[in-house]
């Protein structure tokens, strides 16, 4: 199935400079509220998503949409991914907590999934004035200019976030320059990686508007998001248990031995 792309990117960017941006470090107490414990949601959160489905049902009229928030109220609306062969997902602002603490890290993202793969994904970090756009066989724009599979590290450079209870054994790999930190926030990260900035993430799980939007621009480039099995990430629900994103599949295997390692 295809879409307008370049509609759907001007619907993001519209949303994240018109809707999000205006509201970074303007928001007042009433406007962020604990969704659940260490999840927080804001006013800012609700509108974007709400403009962001009413722009995409004019593109694609025919597709269901998966909102982050929509699924926060109704759990059943994740169903649309497993029922319908295409559905977009939608992350109004990747990185609430980094959007109400004032960092610039957050990110408005939206991703077209067929069948259970993630064909095409956005990814719009207003505060850095930088949106990624990737499209399955179609390559990966950086603000409208194509990126090219940038150069690696003899050592991949990777970041895990943190897991209660345990961590990555780093000193048992040496090929990996490997840190746990956090909290890794996709839209950022994903693009740091499809940017060469990091050659690999591990996450100890997530929801399809996580990591459906940055699958598609690693893939594109050469790149996987796979299990601790080795086996493609399918963003068809929540994803419970380690999350691979890696430049190469030498750094994928590395980092899964890592992961199961800790």
């Amino acid at each position: 199935m295809r879409v307008d792309v370049d509609a759907v990117t001007a619907l993001v960017e519209h949303v994240a400079y018109q809707v999000v941006l205006p509201r970074f470090g303007h928001l007042a107490s009433g406007d962020v509220a604990d969704k659940a414990p260490g999840d927080l949601v804001t006013v800012v959160d609700t509108a974007a998503e709400a403009a962001i489905v009413e722009g995409l049902t004019a593109i694609a009229p025919d597709v269901p949409v998966v909102g982050e928030e929509a699924v926060a109220a109704d759990p059943a609306v994740l169903d649309a991914l497993g029922d319908s062969a295409a559905a977009f997902v939608v992350d109004p602002i990747d990185g609430t907590r980094a959007f109400v603490e004032g960092r610039p890290d957050y990110a408005v993202m939206v991703a077209l999934v067929v069948r259970g793969e993630p064909v095409a994904g956005w990814i719009c970090l207003p505060s850095r004035a930088t949106t990624w756009v990737g499209e399955r066989g179609s390559g990966v724009f950086r603000d409208g200019t194509r990126v090219a599979p940038p150069a690696r590290p003899e050592v991949p450079r990777v970041r895990v976030s943190p897991r209660r209870g345990g961590r990555p054994d780093a000193t048992a790999l040496p090929g990996l320059d490997l840190a746990v930190e956090g909290p890794l926030w996709c839209g950022r990260f994903y693009g740091d990686v499809a940017g060469g900035t990091l050659d690999g993430l591990g996450y100890w799980g997530g929801w399809p508007w996580d990591h459906a939007p940055g699958t598609v621009l690693v893939r594109e480039l050469g790149g996987a998001v796979v299990g601790i099995d080795g086996a493609d990430y399918r963003p068809v629900g929540r994803w419970r248990g380690p999350l691979v994103v890696a430049a190469g599949p030498g750094t994928a295997t590395l980092l899964r031995a890592a992961m199961q390692g800790e």
